[in-house]
């Protein structure tokens, strides 16, 4: 339950983070600024956008930052759980099926072994 938790705080910050991140506009869009190109048409100014956007750019990243390492403190709780099982050799496991598959054949009766001379077929006599 709390790693699914995890999981969906991640996909949301990463995808926070993503979104701020394209809104932002680069530092060479502040030379267009300085000739009256639209600043003060902005929402929240001409310096408020920036160092708004900033911070919270920053505050997803490191909830993101942290979401990643829950995730990898679970994936290690299940690789421990999974080596205390005790994976089997895979060159065993296919020598056991093997031999299973070899005893699994059924022996016709033809097939078995004679126990005695009376019991070995005779070639059919030819004319």
């Amino acid at each position: 339950m709390l790693e699914t938790v995890v999981i969906v705080v991640h996909l949301l910050g990463a995808l926070g983070v993503v979104a701020l991140v394209l809104l932002q506009q680069g530092k060479g869009a502040d030379a267009g600024a300085s000739f009256g190109a639209g600043a003060s048409g902005t929402v929240f100014g001409s310096q408020g956008s920036a160092t708004f956007l900033s911070r919270v750019t920053g505050i997803l990243a490191a909830v993101f930052f942290i979401t990643s390492l829950g995730l990898a403190f679970f994936a290690k709780e299940k690789a421990e759980a999974l080596s205390h099982v005790g994976l089997p050799d895979p060159a065993a496991v296919e020598v056991q099926q093997q031999k299973q598959a070899a005893d699994d054949v059924p022996v016709l009766e033809e097939q078995k072994p004679a126990e005695s001379a009376g019991d070995v077929p005779q070639a059919p006599e030819q004319k």
